[in-house]
């Protein structure tokens, strides 16, 4: 069996109808391989295809605010992936002239393309023999040679590599890149994955011995942090509210939301921290708090827990930063942010 000849024998019958297939454009190519990094493609292609519609090319994105390229990006988690892509794409346009690196090593260059992105994109699109490794790599390699290696290791991200750029097709690295990725999407997938059909079958290590449920071998994740959020839902009798922008190097870097409170632990509608941390936020003055969710919202991150309670504040009066409600659908923010919003309607709310 030629490994990579019953791949690509595969992939040419299997793929899937994706927009960013139909081309070799380094900014399409370019585009769809950073939205996809951590993300499904069925969440992922809606966003693509608004990215494309709003910004056709990579002038366009590089002359886009970037509050207008995080709005568009808003839910799709992982926000320095569109800092970095709104950066990478004024390098290109600007000290580039619009045309991307056409090299593995040039590709690296830009911010936010790591090895993975820059082994797709060089071989996709000018068919440089580079090696790609992604989740999908990783459990169609580990599963047919049966390597117990941790693909979260340094001994194991070396290993994989050296074994992925073996069994590279030099002649067609762009179909052998792709139909590895889409076989571990497809066919080989995490669960269920589908071995009765499988054209690798006869001689896969791990089904052989049993083993498919065990690979790939993953080291545990740190533990996950617990953070407690109170989020300051401010109006005034003028229909304005407040609005902050997050800044530094946290979660959420250039998103808008509500003035935030952190505690360190959960806290109850008769135990709000002191009016002092409020005072700081809207001034003294006379407001009247009520909380909105008796049970936090709880939102994910790959590394946190954010554990939220929202909190309507009337207060008489609000500042020149205060903005009109109807406008705060206009903004960028989290997604924890966004779902208030739509379950609130806050826009109609009664005030």
């Amino acid at each position: 069996m030629v490994f990579s000849k019953v791949l690509i024998d595969w992939y040419l019958k299997n793929k899937r109808d994706l927009p960013w297939r139909e081309t070799r454009d380094p900014y399409h190519i370019w585009l769809s391989e950073i939205m996809l990094q951590q993300t499904r493609i069925e969440q992922g292609l809606p966003y693509y295809l608004r990215f494309i519609n709003a910004f056709p090319s990579v002038f366009d994105l590089a002359q886009a605010p970037q509050e207008k390229v995080l709005k568009l990006w808003q839910g799709l988690g992982y926000y320095s992936r569109a800092r970095n892509l709104h950066e990478s794409a004024k390098y290109v346009a600007e000290d580039l002239n619009g045309v991307f690196p056409s090299s593995y090593k040039e590709l690296k260059k830009l911010k936010g393309v790591g090895g993975y992105t820059a082994a797709a994109i060089a071989s996709i699109c000018y068919n440089e023999p580079v090696a790609v490794v992604d989740g999908n790599v990783y459990r169609v390699l580990s599963r047919f040679f049966d390597v117990e290696t941790p693909i979260n290791s340094t001994a194991g991200i070396k290993e994989f590599k050296a074994l992925a750029s073996e069994l590279l097709d030099e002649k067609d690295p762009s179909s052998f890149n792709q139909a590895l990725m889409e076989f571990g999407a497809l066919q080989c997938k995490p669960r269920n994955p589908i071995c009765e059909s499988c054209p690798l079958s006869s001689g896969c290590l791990a089904l052989q011995k049993n083993k498919i449920k065990d690979l790939p071998v993953k080291l545990k994740k740190a533990k996950v942090k617990k953070r407690y959020f109170n989020y300051l839902v401010v109006y005034s009798e003028e229909n304005k509210t407040l609005l902050q922008q997050r800044t530094g190097k946290g979660i959420w870097n250039g998103l808008y939301e509500f003035p935030l409170i952190e505690t360190e632990k959960p806290i109850s509608e008769g135990a709000f921290p002191s009016e002092e941390k409020i005072n700081e936020i809207l001034g003294s003055q006379e407001l009247s708090l009520q909380l909105h969710n008796q049970k936090p919202v709880v939102h994910k991150l790959s590394h946190q827990h954010i554990y939220t309670h929202f909190w309507w504040v009337k207060a008489e009066r609000i500042g020149e930063e205060g903005i009109p409600v109807k406008n705060v659908k206009d903004y960028p923010v989290p997604v924890l942010i966004a779902n208030f919003l739509e379950e609130t309607a806050l826009e109609t709310y009664s005030l």
